[in-house]
């Protein structure tokens, strides 16, 4: 009888609905217009739960972030294109990084960019326990922490952009503001790299007020595209900011 009544609990609608996963998906920006994850069926868990994915479209601000779970030899170049045109950005890792690239990763604090947390070893969060859930973002953040000195983490994004409502809200109540994004192409494939004309004409052509752009540190294509990307949109009137610049709860522009 108690495990026929466990059953039913687990199986209550409220809980199939918090375990309910979601692939993180958004209409492109064309033309300067917004991107929207209006059609998308879970703009309001985001907003409930402190995941966002662009800033206010009030200015024409970028915040330029990077998914790093392991490095590929392109780093580097990108921290040197970011020194010389002053701009900041967040860089989003695993444990795997961290531990196979500390110096990369003091590089990262001593030149001012946000480290975030990308899971310690990149699993589907909504198959996992909230205890696991736990475990993997205070792995990261623990072990960043030893390597750079830098105890706070304010920051994470979800592993391939799968989240439920659970695992926003134990993210959520651990203080991490979910980052998702707004602008993005095709650009982790690293065998399908199609050269830095390609990789700028996706990014510009997706720019908007308020954009959070991911890219991922692994393409020989971005690295090579940055420079040109931002001179590109700079041009155009656009100012790179630090997400911190926001503050937690105002990325989100609510309609």
């Amino acid at each position: 009888m108690c495990l026929l009544i466990i059953l039913a609990l687990a199986l209550a609608p409220g809980a199939l609905a918090a375990a309910q996963p979601y692939h993180f998906g958004f209409k492109k920006s064309r033309g300067g217009s917004p991107a929207s994850i209006d059609e998308e069926g879970f703009k309001e868990l985001l907003e409930r739960h402190g995941g966002v994915f662009l800033g206010r479209a009030a200015d024409k601000s970028l915040y330029l972030t990077f998914d790093n779970g392991y490095e590929n030899g392109y780093t580097g170049q990108i921290l040197d294109v970011l020194k010389h045109k002053k701009v900041p950005a967040a860089f989003f890792v695993t444990g795997h990084y961290v531990n196979d690239q500390p110096e990369l990763l003091k590089r990262m604090a001593a030149e001012g960019h946000i480290i975030g947390n990308h899971s310690w070893s990149h699993p589907d969060m909504t198959q996992i326990s909230t205890q696991q859930i736990k475990e993997e973002l205070n792995k990261v953040k623990d072990a960043v922490a030893k390597v750079t000195g830098q105890s706070r983490m304010d920051y994470l994004r979800p592993p391939r952009g799968i989240f439920s409502e659970h695992s926003l809200k134990v993210s959520h109540e651990m203080g991490y503001t979910i980052v998702f994004w707004s602008v993005a192409y095709k650009d982790w494939d690293t065998k399908q790299q199609r050269g830095k004309r390609y990789a700028y004409d996706n990014v510009m052509s997706q720019l908007h007020p308020g954009a959070v752009m991911l890219l991922h540190s692994v393409s020989k294509d971005n690295a090579e595209a940055l420079s040109d990307i931002i001179d590109a949109a700079r041009a155009q009137g656009y100012q790179f900011r630090s997400l911190d610049e926001l503050g937690h709860k105002q990325l989100y522009e609510l309609p």
